[in-house]
């Protein structure tokens, strides 16, 4: 017998795909870069969005989340910081003029961020969901099996978590870069731009107030 029961693996494949692919905080994250600085840059963002997916997965079954909880202040402020963050980013999107946000090629374009703080982004939004943490710690232990070893059952499950995420990312952040293209026209620019920033704030003020 595997690592995990093949009954349970057919019911954790479709119920972790509905849980990533519901328009959430990391999925709107995508879909808004993916239409301000293109699906290769949103990759990046995605990079540290999987691992914190990986580490909120580890740690809610390594039950870390309860010690989380005894330091609300703390995980607040982190929230706090991340939102902030976004909303900075999104504030740039909306003051660029002429040009995409993703090219900055002119004064008063917002320039795309460095892959080292896309990829922070991706990991604190990642961490930092009370969303994420809500649905690992419910779901993900109902699909562990006691009487086996744990680590090759949760290296099994996060590894297909991760292969669900990432595939739903894309669609986002593909979807995403495609509405970018069909707008990219000069008087449908500044619009792009907007509601890229604005999807931002959302997502900003979700992360720090959620």
């Amino acid at each position: 017998m595997g690592a995990i029961d093949l009954s349970l693996l057919a019911l954790f494949v479709p119920t972790f795909f509905f849980v990533s692919v519901t328009p959430g905080m990391c999925m709107t994250l995508a879909l808004t870069m993916g239409m301000s600085y293109g699906v290769r840059r949103t990759l990046w963002m995605m990079v540290g969005e999987l691992a914190g997916v990986a580490l909120v997965a580890v740690s809610a079954v390594a039950g870390i989340a309860a010690v989380m909880l005894q330091y609300p202040a703390a995980f607040q402020l982190f929230k706090y910081l991340g939102g902030a963050y976004l909303a900075w980013l999104g504030v740039q999107m909306w003051r660029a003029r002429g040009g995409m946000a993703m090219v900055p090629a002119e004064e008063g374009e917002a320039p795309a961020p460095p892959r080292r703080a896309l990829a922070t982004q991706g990991f604190v939004t990642a961490v930092a969901n009370p969303k994420g943490w809500a649905f690992f710690i419910a779901l993900l232990p109902p699909f562990l099996n006691d009487s086996s070893p744990l680590a090759p059952q949760l290296a099994m499950l996060v590894a297909i978590i991760l292969l669900l995420e990432t595939l739903c990312l894309l669609i986002y952040a593909t979807g995403g870069s495609t509405l970018s293209h069909l707008l990219h026209r000069g008087e449908n620019v500044r619009l792009v731009n907007r509601i890229a920033g604005t999807l931002m704030l959302v997502v900003g003020g979700w992360l720090a107030f959620g």
